[in-house]
């Protein structure tokens, strides 16, 4: 199998703990790190040992006369996804963007225009989609077992505080924009990418525990014609939550965190349905009485092998080597992720957020 020369731009958070952890393990058979791309002389040093026969640049310019790229990683901060993966677009490279997209729906179509236009492929990191959870509870609500699903609850909270770039409103930044694109996305995913999806509700707020001016807090619900109500919240105040996902069904429940799932339900034929009573209950000694029984039900746990930061990163880029090696399809659309930041648009606009660091 051929290999595919690759370039990240960016050794932060997620280039070298994310993308580089992976482009130096056992899962990368696809990949060759050719380029490195840091403004940080350090960074740059360090790349050079991390990834073997690589090239260090400053500049992700210096790349526009390099003919051996396949496939550009675009990991710089936020603000510089739209700017550098246009640019890089129209210099016909294939782009893999970090998420955010972009910081507009409008923006996003100007790059899916401009990749279209230039004959190129162009992908978004969304690697939840590839996470062992998500699949697995997909699978499970799309199999019946739990019955209709009426909710999907998604908690991305914890309890801490940041004060990095990642708290700007002037950086693409933020709870919804850096965190946001993965429960939104799933969210999005259990309602099918309907293109008829409305924000029902929506709350922005930034606590006192954030440095910066951009949400810490977000509540937001979504629905579909149809399709069960969507409960998402990414909080940094909620020191209690013991679930990412939640699935509310007519035959049972199922939660799940990244590592492991618990679900309880019903099996068809085992509680026949009690006949309806219209007066008032009473028990065998003619005393007022509520309705109780002792339902027959079943339970299940286990855990997960692998996270979206392992089995999701190496799912996504396998994705991309046989989209751009065998022209197949992405599983995640560039489109569907527009469609995304066009919800994370939508709920700040109904929730304006003071501008205090230009």
């Amino acid at each position: 199998m051929k290999k595919l020369n690759l370039a990240i731009i960016g050794q932060g958070r997620s280039g070298k703990l994310i993308h580089g952890a992976y482009y130096v393990s056992e899962r990368n058979q696809y990949y060759n790190v050719k380029y490195v791309v840091d403004r940080d002389e350090n960074r740059r040093k360090v790349a050079s040992e991390m990834y073997e026969g690589c090239e260090t640049l400053c500049d992700y310019q210096e790349l526009f006369d390099k003919k051996d790229v396949d496939l550009v990683v675009n990991a710089a901060t936020s603000e510089y996804h739209y700017s550098i993966t246009k640019d890089l677009l129209e210099h016909k490279f294939n782009v893999l963007v970090e998420k955010p997209f972009a910081r507009s729906r409008y923006e996003c179509g100007v790059l899916i225009e401009t990749a279209k236009r230039n004959g190129v492929l162009l992908s978004v990191f969304q690697q939840t989609f590839f996470a062992p959870f998500y699949l697995e509870s997909m699978a499970l609500a799309e199999s019946g077992k739990l019955g209709k699903i009426e909710q999907v609850s998604i908690r991305y909270n914890g309890f801490a505080r940041r004060w990095d770039w990642q708290t700007l409103q002037k950086k693409v930044a933020g709870g919804i924009y850096n965190t946001g694109p993965h429960p939104i996305g799933i969210g999005m995913a259990f309602l099918g990418f309907d293109q008829n999806i409305r924000v029902e509700y929506s709350k922005l707020a930034v606590t006192e525990k954030c440095s910066g001016d951009s949400d810490d807090f977000a509540k937001i619900i979504l629905s579909a014609p149809g399709k069960p109500v969507v409960d998402i919240e990414i909080s940094a105040t909620d020191a209690y939550v013991d679930y990412n996902l939640k699935l509310h069904g007519h035959k049972g429940t199922f939660k799940c965190t990244p590592n492991a799932y618990k679900m309880k339900y019903l099996i068809d034929g085992e509680n026949p349905k009690q006949d309806l009573v219209e007066g008032s209950m009473a028990n065998d000694l003619g005393n007022p009485c509520y309705c109780s029984e002792k339902l027959v039900s079943h339970e299940e746990e286990g855990k997960y092998d692998g996270t979206a930061f392992d089995i999701g990163t190496a799912g996504i880029y396998e994705d991309i080597y046989f989209a751009i090696t065998e022209g197949k399809k992405l599983t995640i659309t560039p489109e569907m992720v527009a469609q995304l930041i066009g919800i994370i648009e939508e709920v700040h606009a109904r929730n304006p957020l003071p501008l205090k660091y230009l």
